[in-house]
């Protein structure tokens, strides 16, 4: 963990605002403590920022990208490419970005799933990032289109 001071006066131009601005768009912050202190001829904020250092603080940091065809085996992308199409439909359909739905990450966890407890609330909540509201809006839905296509998943969330 670092730290950063920046003192901003209340005549100030606008100049130190950016500044700091720019520094806390460019870095992983922890926290931001502000004071306000004042003397008889003017008074400024003074903000401490504890962030974490990166090797390009400007650059956010990106996620790899996850090949999910290596990753996956044949019959699981299978589903996985499925779950995406029928993903993709939900969302056109509700207006939101498709991760929104499901991430990829959570459509290859559901993919992984033995065939037999797709149909199971409690072992779709068992993949990471699936709790009780995505599979109250969209667990139904999904399992009971992915039933009409491949006829195998039961569909009673």
């Amino acid at each position: 963990m670092q730290i950063q001071i920046f003192n901003i006066p209340l005549n100030d131009s606008g100049e130190g605002l950016a500044e700091m601005n720019r520094f806390l768009a460019g870095h992983k912050v922890l926290e931001v403590e502000q004071k306000f202190f004042q003397n008889e001829k003017s008074g400024m904020w003074s903000f401490c920022v504890r962030y974490l250092p990166t090797v390009n603080s400007f650059q956010p940091a990106t996620k790899e990208k996850v090949d999910y065809k290596l990753v996956l085996s044949e019959a699981e992308f299978a589903v996985f490419s499925r779950l995406r199409e029928i993903r993709k439909k939900i969302a056109t359909a509700d207006a939101v970005p498709a991760y929104a739905v499901f991430t990829d990450e959570e459509l290859a966890g559901i993919a992984r799933l033995p065939v037999e407890t797709m149909h199971a609330s409690s072992q779709l909540m068992t993949v990471k990032g699936i709790g009780e509201k995505k599979v109250e809006k969209y667990g139904k839905q999904v399992m009971d289109m992915l039933k009409v296509e491949t006829g195998h998943v039961p569909s009673s969330l």
